[in-house]
């Protein structure tokens, strides 16, 4: 089945942020919440990471709503020394304990030069890059790992056509004290859920043999991983009958399980299996001072000499260029931060369809409706 594009609308930046932060405050979260809520899935979409962004409102709201996720929470410390912690983000919302988490490995590592902080029972992470991004601030290097137990088992092994693991993003950040950070982040899936979702929404189509079927057959059908073709009808990934691919066919696969093994098994936040109802992301993170182990001039020197190496390279094609983790992020900021930011016209309904639903006043959906332009 083709999942036509529609042309969407664009949304200023704050007008979007600002929904959203006022529908989960309309939902029962604090202000300040709310607001983290709202900063970071509209940062994603500023990022061009539509797949972590804002069209994880309405699911967030639903599993707000059924106890699968939970306000305003505060990490538990399950064991800690100084330089390694574990600890439970009692099924928070990730913008809530996620920055909890980070914050601690940060104190660490400032204190000892190293630090690795395991996160469990965490509800979505959303965009983990903004995690590599937080510690570069600071300038710390950063490694994340990440996993998803229970509604996260989604992607199929490599050489296998049923689910056996979740996307399992890998996040690296290096700080660059003369300019913007350089973050590495991406699902060790061929796409994120989330941009299967975006697709099946009128979204940006998915690549060639993202997808396969129970039977082996490769496909970009979303309706593979969801059982229908409407999103905005209630999504349950387990009822589709086909899986994601992993990337890098053996590499990526081999990539993911080890993230099952480090950020589920080892963190105790569990790896991917059937019959689980609640999701958990687990998260091992691992955080560097750079001065510990090199001076910071030095550390920043060769930074920056081999980041001019790198870029100089021959472009493979006409016109092209050479782009360093992270570039694309920070081109996609500025752009959207000046022209507004794109969504699928069903998305940007979705949004609209959940505030009202969360009791935010007609007249604050209105406003923002007509903040909203045709593309």
């Amino acid at each position: 089945m083709a999942i036509s594009q529609d042309k969407g609308i664009t949304v200023p930046a704050d007008i979007l942020r600002r929904l959203v932060t006022d529908t989960f405050v309309a939902a029962g979260c604090s202000a300040e919440e709310a607001g983290g809520v709202g900063d970071y899935l509209t940062k994603s979409n500023l990022s061009g990471h539509e797949s972590h962004g804002v069209l994880r409102v309405p699911r967030y709201l639903h599993w707000l709503r059924e106890g699968k996720i939970a306000r305003d929470q505060t990490i538990t410390i399950v064991t800690d020394n100084d330089v390694l912690a574990v600890v439970d983000g009692n099924f928070g919302f990730g913008q809530t304990v996620g920055p909890q988490a980070v914050r601690l490995g940060m104190e660490k590592a400032a204190k000892n030069g190293l630090a690795l902080i395991g996160l469990r029972n965490s509800g979505h992470l959303g965009r983990i890059g903004d995690w590599a991004e937080m510690a570069a601030a600071e300038g710390l290097i950063s490694l994340h790992f990440v996993n998803t137990s229970g509604l996260g088992l989604l992607v199929a092994p490599f050489g296998g056509a049923e689910r056996r693991m979740s996307t399992n993003p890998v996040c690296i950040g290096i700080p660059d004290p003369t300019g913007e950070p350089l973050v590495l982040d991406f699902a060790t899936s061929i796409v994120a859920e989330g941009k299967v979702l975006n697709a099946l929404g009128g979204g940006k189509p998915l690549p060639d043999g993202a997808l396969i079927d129970g039977d082996g057959t490769l496909s970009t059908d979303p309706v593979l991983i969801y059982g229908v073709s409407d999103s905005s009808q209630p999504l349950d990934v387990r009822t589709g009958t086909g899986a994601i691919r992993a990337m890098g066919e053996h590499k990526g696969s081999g990539l993911s399980f080890m993230c099952e093994i480090l950020a589920g098994a080892l963190t105790g936040s569990g790896c991917s299996k059937p019959g689980v109802d609640k999701l958990a992301n687990g998260m091992l993170s691992i955080y560097v001072a750079p001065t510990f182990l090199n001076t910071a001039d030095g550390f920043a020197a060769e930074l920056r000499d081999y980041v001019a190496f790198f870029r100089s390279a021959r472009p493979a094609e006409e016109g092209g260029e050479v782009l360093c983790p992270g570039d694309m992020e920070q081109r996609n900021r500025a752009q959207r931060l000046a022209e507004g930011v794109p969504l699928p016209s069903s998305t940007w309904q979705s949004l609209l369809d959940a505030a009202e639903e969360a009791g935010m006043p007609a007249s604050e959906i209105e406003t923002a409706r007509r903040a909203a332009k045709a593309g």
